[in-house]
């Protein structure tokens, strides 16, 4: 299966220039192109989705996993987060997606190793008081940054598991991942993107149905 990316095939969705303020953001945080471009990407494809524009959706995933699979190692899960979202547009559509959905399940795997390791970079704070609290209790604000995050993937594993099924857990993705955005580009940014960057619809057979 060819997995090329062209800007015909996904207009104006994964092409920035170098004076994008976001991206001379994330560069100087050690993120590369592909990092942004990918968290692009899996923005648009949710918000085709979401207006029932599925053939575009199918395509601008495709299109992200693609660049998944060439530029992110593989303890990256972005990697699943790829083939999850493909697996539901094609649930969406009527159509077999056991192969993809194997793919996202297998890829999660990784997931507490992932939250362990994220880097966790200080955030911006509204006052010079939560600056202080924050640099004096660093360790104290990780763990629980990762507990949490923990929980957030935990939540991705359950939707992942049970794609496809009646009995697919509601949980928000796409909609929560609007409120939960970081602003610095780091290792949480990272992790959160793939736990939350994928529709918020559940799949059973074959039928999509709104999340409460």
């Amino acid at each position: 299966m060819s997995y090329m990316i062209t800007r015909r095939s996904v207009p104006h969705t994964w092409a920035f220039k170098r004076s994008d303020p976001d991206w001379r953001l994330a560069q100087s945080s050690g993120w590369t192109r592909a990092d942004l471009m990918w968290e692009r990407l899996m923005e648009a494809g949710c918000e085709a989705y979401a207006s029932d524009k599925l053939a575009r959706a199918g395509r601008i995933f495709f299109a992200a996993d693609a660049l998944g699979r060439g530029r992110f190692d593989t303890a990256d899960l972005s990697r699943a987060a790829g083939p999850a979202a493909r697996a539901m547009v094609r649930l969406a559509r009527g159509k077999d997606a056991a192969a993809l959905i194997a793919e996202a399940q297998r890829g999660w795997l990784v997931a507490p190793d992932a939250v362990a390791a994220m880097e966790i970079k200080p955030r911006i704070r509204s006052s010079l008081f939560h600056l202080r609290m924050e640099a004096k209790h660093r360790g104290q604000y990780q763990n629980n940054l990762r507990l949490r995050l923990g929980r957030i993937t935990d939540e991705t594993a359950e939707t992942l598991a049970h794609l496809g099924a009646d009995t697919a857990p509601r949980h928000r993705h796409i909609a929560r991942w609007r409120g939960e955005k970081p602003t610095v580009f780091d290792g949480t940014r990272k992790v959160l993107g793939a736990a939350l960057l994928i529709p918020d619809a559940v799949q059973g057979s074959g039928t999509r149905r709104q999340t409460r």
